[in-house]
């Protein structure tokens, strides 16, 4: 089960870093690792994560035997567990008014056969929190809605849809992926091409029409736009 034991921190580096030190040592599938602030978060790309203490969910699970669904599986989890029409941008972050509401992380030794799920996401930070830079694509419950759940309300039902949705079937999981994809049918560029965003494949890949044809990108990221 999803979120037994729980390990909390008033104030750790990354939770991620904390929860990978426990699945080393054996911690149990489940097992939660959470912070009220992180001093080196870490999102996709080796990106800083940045939170006022108390203001976001800061969490990670350690998963044993983790399904190949895994980075989509906690997409659709995280948009189903907040009050708020979210859609998902390739590979998995979750989008709230085109503005970026929450970040996964996915790290572990495949070869060991456990994983660490990290998830941020922002409840209560005030827009004029967020760094110049980031106030155009970067927003919070409270931000988008005027008015946002405490981060343990947010945090319970999260856990309870990770633990419904990391157990669900494939085609599910891609089917209510598919539903909020947030670029399909958009002009789309990364570091080696552009094309029109066409959904994704069954692995996960985005697919990408191109004058030459369709292509399928399996990591990196992308930009709207040519």
């Amino acid at each position: 089960m999803i979120g037994t034991p729980r390990v909390h921190h008033r104030v750790a580096d990354s939770t991620n870093e904390r929860a990978k030190a426990l699945a080393r040592a054996g911690a149990p599938h489940g097992t939660l690792v959470t912070a009220s602030e992180q001093t080196a978060g870490r999102g996709r790309q080796g990106r800083t994560w940045l939170a006022r203490p108390g203001s976001a969910v800061l969490m990670s699970v350690v998963l044993r035997d983790p399904p190949e669904s895994l980075p989509l599986a906690a997409a659709v989890a995280v948009v189903e567990a907040v009050p708020a029409d979210c859609l998902i941008k390739w590979p998995n972050d979750v989008l709230l008014d085109g503005r970026k509401l929450a970040g996964i992380l996915v790290e572990g030794r495949p070869q060991e056969g456990w994983a660490v799920l990290g998830i941020g996401l922002n409840v209560s930070t005030p827009a004029a929190d967020f760094p110049a830079e980031l106030r155009d694509i970067a927003t919070s419950l409270a931000a988008a809605l005027g008015e946002a759940p405490g981060t343990e309300e947010i945090l319970a039902a999260l856990v309870a849809r990770l633990d419904t949705r990391l157990a669900s079937p494939l085609d599910e999981v891609l089917e209510e992926w598919r539903r909020r994809d947030a670029l399909f049918g958009s002009e789309v560029h990364w570091n080696g091409g552009a094309g029109t965003a066409a959904g994704i494949a069954g692995d996960g890949s985005l697919l990408v029409d191109t004058d030459s044809g369709q292509v399928a990108l399996a990591a990196g990221e992308v930009h709207l736009g040519r």
